[in-house]
């Protein structure tokens, strides 16, 4: 039911390939990706525009918890890299008992990990909203609302292991459903805990933690009901063997080993960026926490493209063809393209519109439209780069992505961000051609290396 790959198979010295059925594989994988991230987005965005009727301390004091979530969602994002890597790779050499054992092996770590996550977010809560900025207006709220996410992480770390293990494996149709369902529990309890409706308590900021944290809980319960009813490919049991393997975590570690560099040379680059940016002030903060959220909205598509080329490549490799693997590559990369153009454009000419459904401040929806021009003109590119850097994930490659990043996100963007806003006083442009030019970067690096074919002969 899962496997997208069969029906490209050919002799080893057929060439031809049906590139009509190689799109309809690629659609097949991408589409529950793409209707996820748009409605996971969506409830995010939502997300925030609830929270934004608090006022703009409110969207800063939120938008100051990202960077350090997303450093602890470091350690679990590059184990997830592996685990992707592996499934598919294994589902494509048909070894159903060893793609198991990574997924268990992968739930062990991924459980170990999140107590002790858990455990550091809640103490040191306050001092990392501190660390990223806050102003007084903010420090408390923000630390709230960390405190309560750190507090129910391992909900998160649950449901992610397992939607990593699914996609590797070509079900991304089960990991779309545990996840949007998650966003919509969240975006209901956002309007019951933040304003106190039907009786709830009003609890403001910390009342969008809670209901995260209930969306997540949720997604979770989901994650293993879909594992261990045995219907899948990926399934497990109470009486599996849960006892380290470390054969199988070494084959993750390697792959994850880089991503996980990637992963902290990312958060550490965007920590000191938005250190920069947020020393213009909260209403600045927010117009910029407002565009990064819309600009999850052009993210979706290249993840979602990306999801689908690591899920295709890994098991085209598995099955020693190369070039079934490029292909999928070419093709994946060709249709996000398509789409990408599509929210260009809607991007450039509808940008203060989008912004004017977070706030009705007219200084915060100005910026903000200049902010999403600038935004429209970088996606051919990012779409690229992230769809390019899925493949190469999938053929186990997952070095120069985290080079591209090292170079990119942690030298580039905060010293050019800098540069603009502190030296050239350009504001809140200037931490945007930053980011411009890193993603730049980033696209030229991991285009390079494709086009260099190395990737296919990696070892995982």
């Amino acid at each position: 039911m899962y496997s997208h790959i069969e029906s490209c198979k050919t002799n080893a010295d057929t060439i031809e390939i049906d590139r009509s059925t190689i799109r309809k594989n690629i659609i097949s994988l991408a589409w529950p990706s793409v209707t996820e991230l748009i409605l996971v987005t969506l409830c995010e965005m939502i997300d925030m525009m609830m929270v934004g009727k608090l006022g703009p301390y409110a969207i800063t004091a939120v938008g100051l918890t990202s960077q350090p979530k997303f450093v602890m969602l470091s350690v679990f994002l590059a184990l997830n890299v592996g685990v992707t890597a592996l499934v598919a790779r294994l589902k494509g050499e048909n070894n159903v008992k060893e793609a198991n054992a990574v997924v268990r092996q992968a739930l062990v770590l991924s459980l170990l990990f999140a107590i002790l996550v858990s455990i550091l977010g809640v103490i040191f809560s306050k001092n990392m909203i501190v660390l990223m900025g806050g102003e007084p207006d903010t420090i408390q709220p923000g630390t709230d609302y960390f405190r309560i996410l750190m507090g129910g992480f391992i909900f998160t770390a649950i449901s992610l292991c397992i939607s990593a293990a699914l996609r590797g494996a070509g079900n991304t149709r089960a990991a779309m459903r545990f996840n949007i369902t998650a966003n919509v529990i969240n975006v209901v309890f956002n309007y019951l805990l933040i304003y106190g409706k039907f009786g709830f308590p009003a609890l403001g900021v910390s009342g969008a933690a809670i209901a995260t944290i209930i969306g997540w809980s949720a997604a979770s319960i989901m994650a293993l009901i879909t594992i261990i009813r045995g219907d899948n490919y990926i399934f497990i049991s109470l009486k599996d063997n849960y006892k380290p393997n470390l054969k199988i975590i070494k084959r993750i570690v390697r792959i994850g080993l880089p991503a996980a560099g990637e992963q902290f040379a990312l958060r550490a680059g965007l920590l000191l960026y938005v250190r920069t940016v947020s020393s213009l002030g909260t209403v600045v903060y927010a117009t910029h926490q407002i565009s990064i959220n819309i600009l999850g909205l052009s993210f979706m598509n290249g993840q979602a493209f990306g999801i689908a080329a690591t899920s295709l490549i890994g098991q085209s490799l598995g099955q020693k063809r190369p070039d079934l693997a490029k292909t999928y590559a070419i093709e994946t990369r060709r249709l996000g393209s398509l789409v990408s153009t599509m929210i260009a454009t809607c991007f450039f000419f509808f940008g203060e519109q989008l912004v004017s459904l977070y706030t009705s401040n007219a200084e915060i929806i100005k910026s903000g439209g200049v902010v999403l021009k600038i935004v429209a003109l970088l996606q051919p590119f990012q779409s690229s780069f992230l769809i390019l850097s899925g493949a190469l994930r999938g053929a186990g490659d997952t070095r120069w992505p985290a080079i591209s990043t090292f170079i990119g996100v942690l030298i580039i963007r905060p010293i050019l961000s800098f540069i603009c806003v502190l030296i050239f006083h350009w504001g809140l442009i200037g931490a945007w051609v930053a980011l411009v030019s890193d993603q730049l970067l980033r696209f030229v690096l991991v285009y390079f290396r494709f086009l260099s074919g190395k990737w296919t002969t990696i070892k995982v």
